[in-house]
């Protein structure tokens, strides 16, 4: 700060000293101040030519398919395993969906910007999906955050460019409208990053929540779908749950049905240590809610079985109602540490220190989504971390591979923006924008990639197949 004399004040930004946690401004002496952060993601192509996004160099030590299964199925409810061997084995886009941890050991070997972003970690098509906001309007936005960490934004672009070829093969689309899909979400994410990075820094915090997105992305084809998809994403809800899965009891209450293999009661020891623990959860959401809770009284504890990754976790849930006896579900469901993590320090990213992986879990969703969950919150059942949230708070998602084939290069676009603007809540979208640039070089290597690791997926779907057929891994399919 420049010496003042003869008692002149200092005005403007030279009174202003450097505030941590905010940006400096220009020309307060850092040494790269001089250069933009569009500069500098320009300067990032010459370490990182986005040509070379469509490399992959599979490791000679590479996990066998078995192997990285059973790796995966560490400290899950071994009689669920089964479930969820049966369920990945359904389609190769399936076995993507269930095996995180190995792609990420394999996109060590891919090159990163060293860029970090908080990333899904877990950005697969099927992840993509409709919820309501606090006053009951849809949006749509990621909606699945086990594995979210701190990492390399390359790899959440890749795993959807990934899923999205995998999905329209086993939709039956054509090998071009598969590789198009992806073609066009990596446009997408591209041309997004550039709009979010000319838009004032709040603006873009807030861009792209709800209908915006089908004009933003041109998904005209996809209209129908989501409007189908958002009329039964309205009915989708606690009460309309609690209706199917519960019945009355003689005090007035109402208690969970079995419903196996999905649905099941629980002792009345782990329904106590699962009630009980939302004390400590209470403690985790925001304050401006506890008077919401408070007007519900927790009435039954079920387990319930969740989706394809996830399932073998041990996820629950609970049945609130109100004066008038109208219910509101909280599902909690346990956080496993990021399947991503082993893989960070190759990539060249720090492990994180994690002081709770709930915490984790609902930390990344608010950082990634515009609108989360007003409920979310984490606790600790019995020593293992959970993350809490509302169930069945009019969700709804599109089956990627159910889609039409004019419908994919829609979705890629929808799910390629969508990703885009949550992986700018935390990393600079000018820098980004800077590397991305405006041809389509990144767009065309990340496509190539998507069709040589889509052929590598089909390889171990077939393994995990071969293995099943043979005896090896134990499979209950069709549930």
């Amino acid at each position: 700060m420049p010496v003042q004399q003869d008692g002149a004040e200092a005005t403007g930004m030279e009174r202003i000293p450097v505030v941590p946690g905010f940006a400096r401004r220009p020309g307060q002496g850092t040494p790269d101040s001089a250069r933009s952060p569009k500069e500098e993601g320009k300067a990032l192509r010459d370490r990182v030519p986005r040509a070379s996004h469509d490399s992959l160099v599979l490791a000679v030590a590479r996990p066998g398919t078995v192997e990285a299964v059973e790796e995966s199925n560490r400290g899950r409810v071994p009689e669920l395993t089964p479930i969820r061997v049966g369920r990945m084995a359904a389609s190769p886009f399936a076995f993507l969906r269930g095996s995180a941890g190995l792609m990420a050991y394999d996109l060590v070997g891919t090159p990163v910007t060293g860029v970090s972003a908080q990333i899904c970690g877990d950005a697969h098509a099927a992840n993509f999906g409709l919820y309501g906001d606090v006053r009951g309007r849809l949006v749509i936005d990621l909606n699945d955050f086990d594995e979210t960490v701190v990492g390399p934004w390359e790899w959440d672009v890749k795993r959807l460019a990934v899923s999205l070829v995998l999905a329209g093969r086993v939709a039956g689309a054509d090998e071009t409208v598969c590789k198009s899909a992806a073609f066009d979400a990596v446009g997408a994410y591209r041309r997004t990053m550039r709009l979010l990075a000319k838009l004032p820094a709040l603006d873009a915090w807030n861009a792209i929540a709800d209908e915006e997105l089908v004009s933003h992305t041109d998904a005209r084809d996809l209209v129908g779908t989501l409007e189908r998809v958002s009329e039964k994403a309205r009915n989708n809800t606690s009460a309309r749950f609690a209706a199917k899965a519960t019945e009355e009891c003689g005090d007035g209450g109402r208690r969970f049905v079995d419903a196996p293999p999905v649905l099941r009661r629980v002792p009345d020891a782990e329904a106590a240590a699962v009630a009980s623990a939302l004390g400590g959860y209470l403690r985790t959401v925001s304050e401006d809610r506890l008077p919401l809770l408070g007007r519900y009284a927790i009435h039954d504890v079920a387990f319930r079985v969740v989706g394809t990754g996830s399932v073998g976790t041990r996820s629950y849930v609970v049945l609130l109602l109100d004066h008038r006896g109208e219910a509101l579900v909280l599902q909690v469901k346990e956080a496993r540490a990021s399947a991503l993590l082993p893989y960070l320090p190759a990539a060249g990213f720090q492990v994180p220190e994690v002081d709770h992986e709930g915490h984790r879990v609902v930390l990344g969703q608010k950082r990634m989504q515009v609108i989360s969950d007003i409920l979310l919150g984490w606790t600790t059942v019995d020593g293992r971390p959970f993350q809490v949230r509302q169930f069945r708070n009019r969700k709804g998602s599109v089956d990627p591979t159910a889609l039409a084939a004019d419908e994919f290069d829609d979705y890629g676009r929808m799910t390629g923006a969508l990703l885009a603007r949550a992986h700018a809540h935390s990393a600079d979208p000018r820098l980004l924008a800077g590397y991305c640039g405006k041809n389509e070089e990144l767009d065309e290597a990340v496509a190539r990639f998507a069709v040589t690791y889509a052929d590598r997926t089909e390889a171990d779907h077939a393994e995990l197949l071969a293995a099943i057929k043979s005896g090896r891994i134990a499979a209950e399919l069709g549930v």
